[in-house]
C-alpha cells in the first residue's frame, strides 16, 4: 500500500512524525510532501520518502495557487499513490482543488475542530469534497460533527494522533525547584498552563485568545480571595507576530492578580516543569485533545474546558476536572475543588494515567489509521465497480 501524506509544516507537528514512523513499520510505503525544514531529516531516518513541496493553498496570494495545483498534480502522477492523506485544512483545500478530476481516494485527517465551529469555513471545506473524499477525525466531537453535517458514515473514521509514552517520561525536578527559583512560599499551590499565546481573530468573532489565558487569570483572581497562596505559572510565548497581545495579557494579569501570575515565556525544560505543578489547566476555547495528553502522562492533576477532544480524555470527577469554556467562575470553582480535596486529586491522577495510555497509544492509533486505509480502499473500489456496472 502506497500513501502520499500532505503536511504544510516541517517545524513541529511531531505527531505526524510519530504516525508516519509507525505506518512504515506496518508495511505502508509512506511518501510525504512538506516544505524544507528541521523535521525533514527525521522523516527520512524513519523510512519516509520525502518530497520537498509546500502542499497548502495560498490565501494571501491566490494567483500562486495555479502553480501549486500543477505541482501537486505532477507529484501525484509521479508517486502514483493508492491513497492521499492530508493533515491540515490548507493542504486539504489544495488537494481537492488540484485533484477534482482525478479519481483517487483522499483522506482529510482533521487535526482540530476549529474550522468546523464556523459555518463559512465548514461549508467551504465540505463543499469542495467529492465522492472520493473521506474524513478521519482525531476526536469524537469532530466525527459527530461531520455526521451531523450529512457526511455518510462510511466516509468518516476516527484515529487519534497518538504519542509515545516514553516521550513523556518527565524527569524529577532538581533541588533547584521552581519555587526556589521564583522565591515562592513552600505552601504555594502551583497552577501551570503550557500553551502559546494566540491573539484573538476578529474575523472569527474572537474577543479573547484561543487558549483562554484571560479566563484563567480571571479564575485565579477569584481563587486567591479564598486561597491567597495560589500561584499561576504560564509557560509559552506569543505565536507568530503577536508580541503586543502577549504583553497585554501580562499587564492584564498584573491588574487582576498582582504578583500571583508568573510568565516564564518559552522554555525547553517543560518535562522538568510539569511535575512541579499541583494542577495543570487547559482552558481553551477550541481544542483537539491539546496539552491534556502531556499533563496526564506527567502525572499532574488536569483541569480542562469542555470543548473538542478534551472530553475524550478528561472525565469530570474521574480522570480530572472539567469546566465550561469561557466561564472563569466555573473554572475557579474547579480549582478550589482541586485545592481543597488533595486525596481526591491524587485519585484522579491515577485514573488519568490509565486513560491516556489507553486512548493515545501511538501503535494502536497507527493501526487505526492502517485499518481505515483498508476500509477506504475497499469502499472506494466497491463504488468504482458499482459505477462500472451501472455504465455497462
Amino acid at each position: 500500500m502506497k500513501v502520499l501524506h500532505l503536511l504544510k509544516t516541517s517545524i513541529g507537528a511531531s505527531w505526524a512524525l510519530r504516525q508516519t514512523t509507525e505506518l512504515v513499520k506496518l508495511g505502508v510505503e509512506v511518501h510525504l510532501a512538506l516544505p524544507e525544514g528541521p523535521m525533514v531529516e527525521k522523516y527520512r531516518q524513519a523510512g519516509v520518502s520525502v518530497h520537498i513541496f509546500d502542499p497548502s493553498v495560498n490565501i494571501r496570494q491566490p494567483w500562486k495557487n495555479i502553480g501549486q495545483i500543477k505541482a501537486l498534480r505532477k507529484l501525484v502522477e509521479n508517486v502514483k499513490p493508492d491513497i492521499i492523506h492530508s493533515h491540515f485544512v490548507a493542504s486539504t483545500l489544495l488537494m481537492r482543488l488540484a485533484l477534482r478530476k482525478v479519481s483517487i481516494p483522499r483522506i482529510f485527517h482533521v487535526p482540530g475542530p476549529l474550522h468546523l465551529e464556523h459555518r463559512i469555513f465548514r461549508n467551504i471545506e465540505i463543499g469542495l469534497a467529492t465522492k472520493d473524499d473521506y474524513w478521519l477525525a482525531s476526536c469524537l466531537w469532530t466525527k459527530r460533527k461531520y455526521l451531523s453535517c450529512g457526511i455518510q458514515e462510511s466516509h468518516v473514521g476516527l484515529a487519534y494522533y497518538g504519542v509515545n509514552e516514553e516521550d513523556f517520561l518527565f524527569a524529577n525536578p532538581t533541588t533547584d525547584t521552581l519555587k526556589k527559583q521564583l522565591k515562592l512560599p513552600e505552601d504555594s499551590f502551583v497552577i501551570g498552563m503550557v500553551a502559546y499565546f494566540y491573539a484573538p481573530k476578529k474575523h472569527l468573532g474572537q474577543k479573547r485568545g484561543l487558549k483562554g489565558h484571560e479566563d484563567l487569570i480571571d479564575a485565579v483572581a477569584v481563587v486567591q480571595k479564598t486561597y491567597p497562596q495560589v500561584k499561576c505559572i504560564f509557560v509559552g510565548g506569543p505565536w507568530g507576530n503577536t508580541e503586543n497581545y502577549f504583553n497585554q495579557v501580562k499587564e492584564y494579569a498584573r491588574e487582576k492578580t498582582g504578583d500571583s501570575c508568573i510568565f516564564l515565556g518559552l522554555r525547553k525544560d517543560v518535562p522538568q516543569l510539569y511535575p512541579q505543578f499541583d494542577l495543570a489547566v487547559h482552558p481553551s476555547h477550541s481544542e483537539n485533545v491539546g496539552g491534556a495528553v502531556e499533563s496526564m502522562y506527567a502525572g499532574v492533576a488536569t483541569l480542562s474546558s469542555d470543548v473538542g477532544g478534551f472530553p475524550d480524555l478528561v472525565e469530570d470527577g474521574i480522570t480530572g476536572y472539567m469546566a465550561p469554556a469561557k466561564d472563569p467562575a466555573a473554572l475557579a470553582k474547579k480549582i478550589i475543588q482541586a485545592i481543597s480535596h488533595p486525596i481526591e486529586r491524587l485519585e484522579y491522577v491515577k485514573n488519568a494515567s490509565k486513560k491516556v495510555s489507553e486512548v493515545m497509544n501511538v501503535q494502536h492509533n497507527a493501526k487505526q489509521v492502517y485499518d481505515y486505509y483498508t476500509h477506504v480502499l475497499t469502499d472506494y473500489l466497491g463504488a468504482q465497480e458499482n459505477l462500472r456496472k451501472t455504465n455497462d
